[in-house]
């Protein structure tokens, strides 16, 4: 069950997304757009509902349970990032609006530009890793949460990664052919 709702819940998001945008550009109801973007978050606080009433109905906690505490943290991390990303996008191609900003190429900028990268994909698994937590101390120590603690594993490897990227663009900088 709790699967089939992670899975709804991203076709959820990109369709109240596609239809926010719709709504904002192509109807011209951009009240109507914004509050479809704005249910976004509802359908986390339905999968976390979801899965705490799972739990506390007795299931074993599993890889399923920690996914959902994945999906959330990565939803609250970079889904807002996400949004913006379209919503830049649909805005040129559709109504107008200025060509989306690119990221700068070369040099500090560049390196900023990839810290804050790094930046969201850290919250995103900060807040996995303190959900799983929590769900760690909702089932106790009766429950086996061993599933639970391979998925707090694999975000601090997700960390570690992003560290990486981005402290190889600050070491080792991108350099344009016109500087060298």
């Amino acid at each position: 069950m709790v699967v089939g709702l992670i899975i709804a819940c991203e076709v959820a998001f990109w369709v109240l997304l596609a239809a926010g945008l719709a709504f904002r550009y192509a109807f011209r109801m951009p009240r109507v757009g914004l509050a479809l973007l704005l249910c976004e978050p509802l359908l986390e606080v339905v999968l976390f509902a979801v899965t705490a009433i799972d739990l506390k109905n007795g299931a074993e906690p599993g890889w399923r349970h920690g996914l959902a505490a994945v999906y959330i943290g990565f939803t609250v991390g970079l889904g807002h990032s996400t949004i913006r990303w379209a919503d830049a996008r649909v805005a040129h191609r559709f109504a107008g609006g200025p060509p989306p900003v690119q990221p700068p190429k070369y040099g500090t900028a560049r390196a900023v530009h990839e810290w804050k990268v790094a930046g969201r994909w850290i919250l995103a698994a900060l807040v996995a890793m303190a959900l799983l937590q929590g769900a760690v101390w909702y089932v106790g120590g009766d429950g086996e949460t061993g599933s639970l603690r391979a998925w707090q594993l694999r975000m601090v490897w997700v960390i570690g990664i992003n560290v990486l990227i981005a402290a190889s663009y600050t070491v080792f900088p991108k350099v344009s052919e016109q500087e060298r």
